[in-house]
């Protein structure tokens, strides 16, 4: 039965780290027209600790986007400087978008893999009982 607790803490573990990665994404989309906001960045690394299965993850450190922020021209708005411009936000909708699919499908993906373990560790209790 070790190899089926292994198996399901893999998966727990992606879809816990891919659960954090939609709410980083949910934060930038949020935040898109947020003058000066800096688009957020989710790395994964593998599990670290003495009772981490192998092949398990976790979301690393979240990083900043160091792209250049976009320029606007406004004179009339608050933050503007002499010049009438202020920083944008560097955030992308369509790249949030498609981080926010990748993120969705790999959490099915990994309750699909959950599932599938229980199932049959199920069907071998069953087998076992008899």
């Amino acid at each position: 039965m070790t190899d089926f607790s292994s198996a399901l803490g893999v998966a727990a573990s992606g879809m816990r780290a891919q659960a954090d990665r939609i709410r980083h994404v949910s934060e930038n989309i949020a935040n898109a027209d947020t003058p000066g906001y800096r688009r957020k960045i989710v790395s994964f690394e593998a599990m670290r600790g003495t009772d981490a299965p192998t092949g398990a993850i976790e979301t690393g450190k979240v990083s900043l986007d160091q792209r250049a922020l976009p320029q606007i021209f406004d004179p009339g708005h608050p933050m503007a400087d002499e010049s009438g411009n202020y920083d944008g936000s560097n955030v992308e909708l369509m790249v949030e978008i498609a981080d926010a699919r990748e993120a969705q499908r790999s959490y099915e993906a990994n309750l699909r893999v959950f599932d599938q373990i229980r199932q049959m560790s199920s069907s071998l209790n069953d087998l076992l009982r008899r």
